[in-house]
């Protein structure tokens, strides 16, 4: 809590504030308030959200006024001090007060609600804001079953990517009879452009240890486990701290608050592979055995951890119970639609313009999403689709902007909500080498198990590679189609049957890219290299050499002030002269 007379300055320090220089923007606000002995508390926080503008410092006066200022460097820090924080004259070049009220203002945090705000290393500042207290109503007022129709009414599905109802999967784990149950958090979170689970990791980890907390208590398991990526050292360690926080203060271990329950967790880093996601790979892994998909029936409610009845659920999944046990069901019911209740994070990636984490009610348009929230494409260039999902999800373009954010309305595109990354593309992006990205990927993470995954993807892999590189026959392009619903239908586990969605998807919506790519022996996004062509304009290069001394071949000649050419057979299609030239006289065909 805020002391009284005092102001008080955060710091954004979860991953993408200390990667643009967080560390060394919180190390010279310490200095300076430290010289000039100024009456102010220093703070670390997690992120708000708005990663493009991190480093974020909050100024927060006495009487509760905010100040917020983006992209703080050493300089800028030294500026708010002595400007706003000495001479009470608040920097106005600095301040994105505006533009962090049209962000944050419009969504909807529930499981961000701490996130950006509270110190996520303080145990003291969590219970501030309320924390804990919904294992205490839990264990005080309601029995397990009632915590289980509580998070059923809700209408909570699980934000890992399936959308189980997630009252229904702790029932059935309740169901089952088992002299030892556990609660597993999936925090194995691989799908390229996703980060919502490490930020709330990071920014409040005491909500996702009472979240697995309430599910062990509604299950009756005594132990639960965090599987986390070991890529996520900063998570880990305030997750870790959080643990022992919350043990010291007997809110973990044996009898909690005296009410007969008890309960620990663990944590298990796990070694990155994409496949450890799917659960039933992760709880192999968490057996220490080699991280591969089992067939179900049984399920992991049946036969989970050690054949033992266990409930999976994802960070954002447990993030949203304390909420709900507090604030009951029906507020939580009253935002998204009918099937999709609740909010969703989501993260912006690609060419956006604000790039970060967002939060919003299930129901909004990805139109809203995307220019409204979002601010649109980055240099307001055209915008030609967006890939949600991750390897699993699928592509939906312009014309499909308007369909509403919810499981139900996505999966009809052939997309899926996935576990909430939303990555956009515009006009320079080739989506026939989209598709090819998401396979190599999937290809290359492929636990191996099945055939359909292991040799189908690759088989797959093979044609799109052919097709980016011109050389392609006409037919493979309904093999490619065939490939993909023969691993739909055939693949074991979940990933590898969601894998062909990005190119199924792109062949119902951007089938004349891959057309022109086979056809014509061109990429319409001038994207992919072995299908382009470079040459300078005559008229327009003045031999300013620049392109020359850029080129690693030395493929462009020509003399000083005079017009340039460039040898094609010596050409390697990097690209630099096109960058390098300031009057546009490097062509690209």
């Amino acid at each position: 809590m805020q002391d009284q007379g005092k102001t008080v300055v955060k710091v954004g320090l979860s991953t993408c504030g200390i990667a643009a220089g967080g560390y060394k923007t919180y190390e010279t606000l310490e200095t300076e308030i430290k010289n000039n002995n100024l009456n102010v508390e220093l703070k670390k926080t997690g992120c708000i959200g708005m990663c493009y503008t991190e480093p974020i410092v909050d100024v927060i006066a006495p009487d509760g006024t905010l100040f917020s200022y983006g992209t703080v460097d050493e300089e800028k820090a030294r500026r708010i001090v002595a400007e706003h924080i000495r001479n009470g004259k608040p920097p106005q070049d600095l301040l994105i007060n505006e533009e962090r009220e049209a962000v944050v203002g419009g969504q909807v945090r529930i499981s961000l609600r701490n996130c950006g705000i509270i110190n996520p290393e303080s145990l003291d500042e969590y219970r501030a804001t309320g924390g804990y207290k919904a294992i205490e109503k839990a264990l005080k007022e309601m029995t397990p079953e009632q915590v289980i129709d509580e998070v059923l009414r809700s209408g909570l599905r699980g934000r890992g990517g399936a959308g189980f109802p997630t009252g229904m999967k702790w029932r059935f784990t309740r169901m089952n009879k088992g002299d030892q149950k556990y609660i597993v958090c999936n925090a194995d979170e691989g799908d390229p452009g996703a980060f919502m689970d490490r930020s709330i990791i990071e920014g409040d980890p005491h909500a996702v240890v009472e979240g697995m907390m309430l599910a062990g208590y509604a299950i009756g398991a005594s132990q639960g486990h965090v599987y986390v990526r070991a890529e996520y050292p900063l998570a880990i360690i305030r997750l870790e701290k959080a643990i022992q926080d919350a043990r010291a203060a007997g809110l973990l271990g044996q009898n909690i608050l005296g009410s007969g329950f008890s309960f620990e967790l663990k944590i298990k880093k796990g070694a990155g592979a994409f496949v450890c996601g799917e659960e039933t790979a992760l709880l192999a892994s968490l057996e220490g055995e080699r991280g591969m998909p089992r067939l179900k029936p049984p399920f992991p409610a049946e036969q989970g951890l050690w054949r033992k009845p266990t409930c999976i659920n994802n960070v954002e999944t447990f993030a949203n119970v304390p909420w709900i046990i507090v604030n009951g069901a029906e507020q939580y019911a009253a935002y998204g639609t009918e099937k999709s209740k609740g909010t969703k994070v989501f993260a912006l990636a690609g060419k956006m313009k604000r790039g970060g984490l967002i939060e919003v009610p299930m129901g909004i348009t990805l139109r809203d999403v995307i220019f409204g929230v979002g601010g649109g494409v980055r240099d307001d260039k055209q915008f030609k689709g967006v890939q949600l999902g991750g390897p699993s999800g699928g592509c939906i373009p312009e014309s499909l902007l308007d369909t509403p954010v919810d499981y139900d309305s996505l999966t009809r595109t052939g997309a899926i909500m996935g576990s909430g990354g939303m990555i956009v593309m515009d006009e320079t992006t080739c989506m026939v080498d989209m598709a090819r990205y998401f396979l190599d990927f999937v290809q290359n993470e492929s636990c191996g198990k099945c055939i359909h995954c292991r040799l189908g993807t690759k088989r797959m892999l093979e044609i799109l590679t052919r097709i980016t590189e011109g050389k392609a026959a006409a037919e493979e392009l309904d093999l490619l189609e065939e490939l993909a619903y023969n691993v739909k239908e055939g693949a074991l586990c979940g990933l590898g049957q969601t894998a062909p969605n990005p190119v199924l998807t792109t062949l119902k919506y951007f089938r004349n890219e891959y057309e022109a790519h086979i056809y014509d022996r061109r990429c319409p996004a001038k994207s992919c290299p072995e299908l382009l062509t470079y040459t300078i304009n005559a008229e327009l290069c003045n031999g300013c050499r620049r392109c020359a001394k850029r080129c690693p071949t030395e493929a462009i000649t020509g003399e000083r002030k005079e017009p340039h050419m460039i040898d094609q057979e010596k050409c390697i299609k990097c690209g630099n002269c096109f960058d390098a030239c300031k009057f546009k006289a490097v062509m690209v065909e």
